[in-house]
């Protein structure tokens, strides 16, 4: 199970015990504001896109954000397209529901965080399974998924 894997991940640099398990589904936005007992907002939910060489961008956000087309291809330099379900599982090792940017052992993916999520002293991304998360500064979660950069790819909803 991939929790099983970001669990190990977590027990090497000392955080494993802050994962939490839910008795009920965290695997949209709404489920894990209602699961963590925080906004939506505050949840990390993290997005995954092909890339043209065949590899995969992982953008973590603020649950409330949406990816800016504009903005996405001014960055990478290229369309935004997501990943089917399928590709999703095979580049993080996490299905849906359950994606974040910890233990990903794929080398052609690369994690990106957007700076939305730094509107908040802690984020709550999931731990690879459908129903966990943890509480992570903004920074501690850039660090743990070796995200390569912060990025503006996002609009929020007063943006729009």
């Amino acid at each position: 199970m991939a929790i099983e894997k970001v669990r190990k991940y977590f027990e090497e640099i000392g955080i494993a015990d802050r994962i939490q398990e839910f008795e009920v589904s965290s695997a949209t936005v709404e489920l894990a504001a209602q699961a963590v007992g925080v906004e939506g907002a505050r949840i990390c939910k993290t997005l995954s896109f092909k890339t043209p060489e065949g590899g995969c961008i992982l953008i973590e956000t603020a649950g409330d954000g949406k990816i800016n087309n504009g903005k996405f291809k001014q960055t990478f330099g290229f369309k935004a397209k997501m990943l089917t379900p399928e590709e999703v599982v095979e580049f993080t090792g996490h299905a849906i529901g359950g994606v974040c940017a910890f233990a990903i052992e794929h080398p052609d993916v690369k994690a990106y965080t957007d700076i939305s999520l730094k509107r908040f002293e802690t984020v709550f991304p999931a731990c690879g399974s459908s129903n966990s998360a943890i509480e992570l500064t903004p920074e501690e979660l850039h660090d743990y998924s070796n995200a390569v950069d912060w990025i503006d790819v996002c609009k929020l909803p007063e943006e729009e």
